[in-house]
This record gives structure tokens, C-alpha cells and sequence, in this order.
């Protein structure tokens, strides 16, 4: 069975499209994306998709290749440029008025795919994302939103992504920490995988928004740990980590650094993990392991887009 069959959720009969989150192998690489006409690219993505899907033991009908050209890619495109993830959003399949709720965007997460793990499902129904998005926001629609001082949230998907590549590293007891906590969630989400026997630890050099990423926390079900301390938020540069509370077990960057900062690769701890993209234009979800000897080892785990991690006065400036 050709792979674009396994990912398509309804009959083929039927628009429902591709999921988004599987389907970065047929998407062209971001780097053509930039570098061609649009209309070109449009035109050369339908003609290598269709050959695709008419090539040896791929049986479908020729009607799908213009389905999912008219229906899906030309409406998602800019979801493609602008997302945390090059994935194309999930949105449209549940962003409806009638799935609102926090534990229903989980559910789907989990249904299409993007979440396996039951403890990244069980934390991420926990706290609840409309806490931590401005007021007014579709709070549990799969996409980045902004949070001010040019910064943004990621989309729940790329938060699932980070806390199952990090999961293992999120133990009870252990020590995590997130570099640009912007709202808190993930930091939120870090506190109660560790539990009070462990410490989460969110950095962020906005000032406003370390205030509000608080406020937010005291709402949520990460509040007592807040109380009790074993959960802070820290004014500061997150490219220098934070090494009062070092080292750390688990290290999450949720901006796109030109390389890896070695401050924070000083402060993991011998097998621990950090994730960070990586990249100026072109970025890469980095998966760094430190191993017992203290080497480290990097893959990448797929290509995103992320605003970059920048020095306070330069993020204010629009970078």
C-alpha cells in the first residue's frame, strides 16, 4: 500500500485531504520553496506528485493528484512557509466549533498520529493551552500564535513533538530546562513531568513576558509546584542557560539558534538531551545527546521554521 494511502484518514471519495504532520516527505524542500516563482513551484509540486502517484504499485486514481493539488496544497502553502513545522497544518481537521476543547485537540493530536506517548497526552490534557495564548485567540488550533514582543507560542504540535523527544530525559526527580519560555506552557508541561522531586526551570530575557508566563502557571495545574518551588521562571539570556539549577537532564530551545551555544551544552548533563533547532533561514530540529564520556552526539529530527534566538534588545527591534 503506497504510503499517501495509509495517510489519508476518510475514503478517497471523499476531500479529506492528507494529514499533516506525515506528510513531509512529499512536500519540496523549503530551500526550491524560497528560491522559485510561486506559480512555478505550484505547477512543478502537481506534475512531481502526480507522476508520483502514477509511478509502479501506486494505483490511484489520477482524480487524487488534482484533489489534493486543489483541495489541500494550494490552501496550505502559506501554513508551509510560516508554520513552527514545515508539516502542513492539521487545523482543518479539527479546529471546528464543535472540537474546542483541550482534551479534544489532544485526542485528535493523538488520533492522526502526532502524539504516541501516554504521558506527553496525559500532561499536555493537563494544562491547558487557552491559559497560555493571549486573550481572544483560537487557543487549541495546531498553529504558532503571537504572544507580543515579537515572539509566538509554538503549535501544539511541535510542544508534543519536543516533550515525546524528551520524554525519557522527564522523569521524576529530574531537572529540565526551557530556553525562551515565553507563556510557560512547555515549562508548565516540564513541572509536571519531573514533579516536586525535580525542577523545571524556564528562562525568558522579555520581561513582560516572564510576568505573564507566572501569572499564567498560577492558573494552571502546574500552580502548587509553582508555590512550592520547584518550578521557576528566570529573567535572563537563555543562550547562557541557567546554571544555578545545572545540570540539567533535559534542555528545551524554543527559538532558532545559528549554532549550538555551548553554554548549554555545558550545563547538560552526561545522558541528557537537549532539542533546539538550528539554522538561520533554513532550520533543523536538532536532537543533542550528551553521553556518559561527555561527547555529544546531534541528528536532525526534521526541518521547522522558528523565530531566532537573538538578544533581547535585537528580538524588540523585529531582529
Amino acid at each position: 500500500m503506497p504510503m499517501l494511502l495509509m495517510l489519508v484518514p476518510m475514503p478517497l471519495s471523499l476531500p479529506a485531504g492528507v494529514i499533516a504532520y506525515g506528510y513531509r516527505n512529499y512536500s519540496p524542500p523549503f530551500k526550491r520553496l524560497l528560491a522559485q516563482n510561486s506559480t512555478t513551484i505550484l505547477h512543478r509540486y502537481h506534475h512531481q506528485l502526480h507522476l508520483h502517484l502514477r509511478s509502479s504499485n501506486n494505483n490511484i486514481p489520477s482524480q487524487l493528484s488534482s484533489l489534493f493539488y486543489s483541495k489541500f496544497f494550494l490552501r496550505n502553502l502559506n501554513c508551509l512557509l510560516t508554520g513552527n513545522s514545515l508539516f502542513f497544518r492539521m487545523e482543518r481537521f479539527w479546529s471546528g466549533s464543535s472540537i474546542n476543547k483541550n482534551k479534544a485537540m489532544v485526542e485528535h493530536l493523538h488520533h492522526y498520529g502526532v502524539i504516541s506517548s501516554k504521558k506527553v497526552a496525559e500532561v499536555m490534557e493537563t494544562i491547558d493551552r487557552a491559559l497560555f495564548v493571549p486573550d481572544g485567540t483560537p487557543a487549541y488550533v495546531d498553529s504558532p500564535m503571537a504572544i507580543g514582543y515579537n515572539a509566538t507560542i509554538s503549535a501544539p504540535h511541535m510542544h508534543a513533538t519536543c516533550l515525546q523527544l524528551l520524554e525519557e530525559n522527564l522523569k521524576p526527580g529530574m531537572h529540565a530546562l526551557d530556553v525562551g519560555s515565553g507563556t510557560g506552557y512547555l515549562t508548565a508541561c516540564f513541572a509536571l513531568m519531573v514533579g516536586p522531586q525535580g525542577r523545571a526551570v524556564g528562562v525568558e530575557h522579555i520581561q513582560e513576558l516572564a510576568n505573564c508566563s507566572i501569572k499564567n502557571i498560577e492558573k494552571s495545574a502546574a500552580a502548587p509546584l509553582l508555590k512550592e518551588g520547584f518550578l521557576s521562571i528566570h529573567v535572563g539570556d537563555g543562550r547562557q542557560g541557567w546554571p544555578e539549577f545545572a545540570p540539567y537532564d533535559a534542555i528545551h530551545v524554543g527559538a532558532a539558534a545559528p549554532e549550538i551555544p555551548q553554554p548549554l551544552l555545558d550545563q547538560l548533563k552526561p545522558g541528557g538531551r537537549m532539542v533546539i533547532p538550528v539554522g538561520n533561514i533554513f532550520q533543523d530540529l536538532k536532537v543533542v545527546d550528551k553521553n556518559e564520556d561527555g561527547s555529544i552526539s546531534i541528528r536532525s529530527e526534521t526541518s521547522v521554521r522558528y523565530v531566532p534566538l537573538t538578544s533581547r534588545d535585537a528580538q524588540l527591534r523585529g531582529y
